[in-house]
């Protein structure tokens, strides 16, 4: 099989088993959010979470995510979204019993990023806080991988209101204007007044904390991964025409964002109904674009 077959398709079928059948280094980058570890039940007999223990869940992972390895191009990398769980009122840590298991089949952890949902719902928790974010783990399947930084910088913080710096904005263009003595001190930009270009023109590279809301659905009936998340994801690690899987496709967010920012995808997701509903939006959001 070629990726012919698969590109710009919604496959129901269990994740392990259509990955595997993927032709290998056929995917730039995969973005991703497996079902979190007992947490609800989709409805498929062949669904991930529902194992009895921790170990059975992160083995179960273990196997879609090598089969995955050998399907991403070897300078492409993975996005992994995981939410963690308590039981009997003790953390689990399972995003990162999943890392540790994907490092042991050949994954390279660059980043541990931090989603911080800002809409998160209250907690009725009494001896804790709260919980109001989530992983993002990025991989590679080598040292040498795409990333492009340029495509998700932030806006520069110094010189504006958000400013913490000592001294504040008053400080730009005046020469020898470093707010503590010493620091840059091997920058003559600095000290010369010349700040502006000590930052690159298009924003500062992006941040491990990311805030971003929850997103919904109404047909989903459940939150769905937003898309201005994965967009990030797309953006740094594909270039136009790229192809991004997802072996849990879900509702088809990924699918949809990659399809709007001009590249190819693959959703697998082994519940009927999910992929049905991925693929009405997929058309509604393909019309919703020729339109535009």
């Amino acid at each position: 099989m070629t990726i012919r077959n698969y590109a710009d398709a919604i496959i129901c079928g269990d994740a392990e088993s259509t990955v595997r059948a993927l032709p290998p280094e056929s995917a730039n980058t995969i973005v991703t959010s497996p079902p979190y570890y007992q947490q609800r039940d989709y409805g498929a007999g062949l669904q991930i979470g529902n194992e009895s223990s921790p170990e059975a869940y992160v083995q179960k992972l273990a196997a879609v995510f090598r089969e995955c390895f050998r399907v991403v191009a070897k300078d492409g990398t993975l996005w992994l979204n995981l939410g963690d769980k308590y039981k009997d009122g003790r953390l689990l840590g399972m995003p990162w019993r999943v890392v540790f298991a994907l490092e042991s089949i050949g994954w390279i952890l660059r980043s541990d990023i931090i989603w911080h949902k800002t809409n998160a719902m209250p907690a009725s928790v009494k001896n804790r806080p709260t919980t109001d974010h989530e992983y993002v783990f990025m991989f590679s399947r080598s040292p040498d991988y795409f990333y492009n930084a340029d495509a998700i910088r932030e806006p520069h913080v110094t010189f504006t209101e958000k400013s913490r710096m000592m001294g504040g904005r008053g400080h730009f263009g005046k020469r020898g204007g470093t707010p503590e003595q010493g620091k840059n001190g091997g920058n003559p930009n600095l000290h010369n007044g010349r700040w502006d270009q000590a930052f690159h023109p298009l924003g500062r590279n992006k941040r491990t904390v990311w805030q971003i809301p929850l997103s919904k659905f109404p047909e989903a009936h459940f939150a769905v991964f937003p898309e201005k998340l994965v967009e990030t994801c797309v953006m740094a690690s594909t270039s136009p025409n790229g192809l991004v899987l997802d072996p849990f496709a879900g509702s088809g967010t990924v699918a949809i964002v990659a399809q709007r920012l001009g590249r190819h995808f693959v959703g697998i997701d082994c519940n009927e109904k999910y992929c049905a509903l991925a693929k009405k939006r997929l058309q509604k959001s393909q019309l919703a674009f020729s339109l535009t």
